[in-house]
């Protein structure tokens, strides 16, 4: 597709990078609104999503690298060419929330209800990242004649499943948003995102084409999918049994 966007003198813009860097900044200021309208310091969330948001970018590109490993061994100065593409939800989601709980704690913040509130707008940016994909031409999908696009890149029509993606991420936000505003408990909302997410990434698994099957005929991250999809409706169920003050 584009994946420069334009180049000014020696420096370029590449979709990529600058399709995450506005969905952070879209994200982050709706978020830190959201904020001000729950009488929470926007600055408190302001660094919340900053912390998550670069320890989620390093887990990322960590579990992405790791995955493809024969290819970065051969080519070691491609691990810093973010602009190339090549991140990893799970990665992101391991390293991310780990730190962002880290954060939370040392200023202790109440983890569920600071999730709750942010988690909408993470699936909002992750929507607005696979603009992103797509204007690059990574997370590809199958080839298709009937029903795909021309990537330049790969020189052939494929199923835009990156497309598929943004949608459903756009689908999961507006009912996480509706959720967000109805009576719930908290840690609600982060689980029913990780249940939402898990089961519309094992979908479009089906369709992509850059990555293997490992096992049962399905790839790893459907596999992974299946595992948060298990411990979110755990979660969920927890949440449901637990009352209002034992959680934090």
């Amino acid at each position: 597709m584009f994946p420069e966007i334009c180049r000014i003198g020696n420096f370029t813009v590449y979709s990529y990078g600058l399709m995450l860097v506005i969905a952070f900044i879209v994200s982050t200021t709706l978020a830190m609104r959201e904020a001000r309208k729950n009488g929470i310091n926007p600055d408190t969330i302001f660094n919340f999503l900053f912390t998550g948001f670069i320890s989620g970018v390093v887990g990322a590109r960590i579990f992405y690298v790791a995955e493809h490993i024969g290819y970065y061994s051969e080519n070691p100065l491609e691990i810093i060419m973010l602009q190339h593409g090549g991140l990893s939800w799970f990665g992101g989601l391991i390293l991310g929330v780990s730190c962002a709980i880290f954060y939370l704690k040392l200023k202790k913040i109440p983890i569920f209800s600071a999730m709750d509130l942010v988690i909408p707008y993470l699936a909002l940016a992750q929507s607005i990242g696979r603009i992103g994909c797509l204007l690059n031409g990574c997370c590809y999908g199958r080839p298709s004649g009937s029903y795909g696009i021309y990537f330049e890149v790969h020189k052939q029509a494929l199923i835009p499943t990156q497309a598929y993606s943004t949608l459903l991420l756009l689908v999961i936000f507006i009912i996480l948003r509706l959720m967000q505003r109805r009576p719930h408990k908290s840690g609600s909302i982060f689980f029913l995102y990780l249940l939402l997410y898990s089961a519309a990434r094992f979908s479009i698994e089906f369709w992509r084409a850059d990555n293997r099957i490992i096992f049962g005929g399905l790839t790893l991250f459907q596999l992974l999918s299946i595992a948060v999809f298990v411990i979110a409706a755990a979660g969920l169920v927890f949440i449901k049994k637990t009352p209002p003050h034992k959680i934090k």
